[in-house]
């Protein structure tokens, strides 16, 4: 039974991963930190959770839990990931796990110099789809790859939204552009080269809240848009020379929309549907997590790596950002 602390009681912690972790039979969270003690005390006792700290320094210094999960802003999640890692607790941070492809680097040492886990929180690699996904195109199932399509959109003018202020690292990309990314990566197993792409920016928060992109691999493209002031919508479908797939909720899940992948060939003629149960992704992140620690084996999780790579395709788009030229993701 794996130990967590939890670094604050963000939105995303109390109404997702902290019943995530208590539905999770290998997971129970045993501590929560925030600068409001008054609200840590609120969560605690919402979800009877024993151990309660006025800051963050003095949750990473107990011993009464194993690990800890980030939901922080963006802009802190290297920081605190790092003081987590150097006080010997493994590390499950929200995604982005970094602002900038370079900082990950550091991660990587302080995951090894200390000897413990850290994983960016991508929810969507635990969904059994994207293994399903996988498996159809490896086979051939709809010939060879040539086009992927995403969207993911939702509708946020919130200013007291950190998603809204640029200062803690809000901005749609960093919030959502990784989702297409590194579901098509998790498709294919593939590493883009290449991307070009156009933004445009809330003109009062200077947050990006649209980013338009088509990201080159060595096979096929993605064409992407992400963004946080249009109607709530995502897509994704992966086109080969003898048929398709499309995955019905691809990034979250739907209320009314049944978690499945449906292959189709021939146009719409013949197709087949692969329907999964509707699971908690976020919980089989936190019992993936769990045993990772217990087995010291890392291979279920998303890794720092993938983390990186995703980065890498998000620094680019920033610094195409409007230019009439293909810009090599380096």
């Amino acid at each position: 039974m794996i130990r967590w602390g939890i670094l604050s009681t963000a939105k995303i912690a109390t109404t997702t991963a902290i019943p995530a972790m208590i539905n999770a039979p290998n997971c129970v969270p045993n501590a929560i930190a925030s600068r409001s003690k008054d609200r840590a005390h609120a969560v605690a006792d919402q979800f009877h959770i024993p151990h309660v700290f006025a800051d963050y320094a003095a949750l990473l210094a107990s011993d009464k839990i194993d690990a800890v999960y980030i939901p922080l802003p963006t802009a802190h999640h290297v920081d605190w990931a790092t003081k987590a890692a150097e006080a010997g607790k493994h590390v499950l941070c929200e995604k982005p796990i970094s602002m900038k492809a370079e900082q990950i680097g550091s991660l990587i040492e302080a995951s090894a110099k200390n000897g413990v886990i850290i994983s960016e929180a991508m929810m969507v690699a635990y969904h059994p789809q994207w293994a399903k996904v996988r498996m159809l195109i490896e086979s051939g199932a709809i010939g060879e790859l040539e086009h992927v399509r995403a969207a993911f959109s939702y509708f946020n003018t919130d200013p007291g939204n950190m998603r809204n202020q640029l200062d803690l690292g809000g901005g749609v990309l960093r919030d959502i552009g990784c989702y297409p990314i590194a579901t098509t990566r998790l498709a294919t197993g593939a590493i883009a080269n290449r991307v070009f792409a156009s933004i445009k920016r809330d003109p009062q928060f200077g947050t990006d809240i649209f980013a338009s992109a088509l990201i080159g691999f060595d096979r096929f493209d993605l064409s992407m848009h992400v963004s946080s002031q249009l109607a709530w919508r995502q897509t994704a479908s992966f086109h080969g020379d003898k048929g398709y797939i499309e995955v019905a909720a691809p990034f979250n899940a739907v209320a009314g929309i049944e978690d499945c992948v449906c292959l189709f060939k021939d146009g719409r003629q013949s197709a087949q549907q692969f329907a999964f149960p509707r699971v908690n992704q976020f919980q089989l992140q936190f019992e993936a997590f769990a045993r990772a620690i217990s087995s010291r084996d890392t291979s279920e999780l998303f890794s720092l790596e993938d983390a990186l790579e995703n980065q890498r395709i998000i620094d680019a788009i920033y610094k195409m950002d409007n230019s009439d030229q293909w810009m090599s993701i380096t």
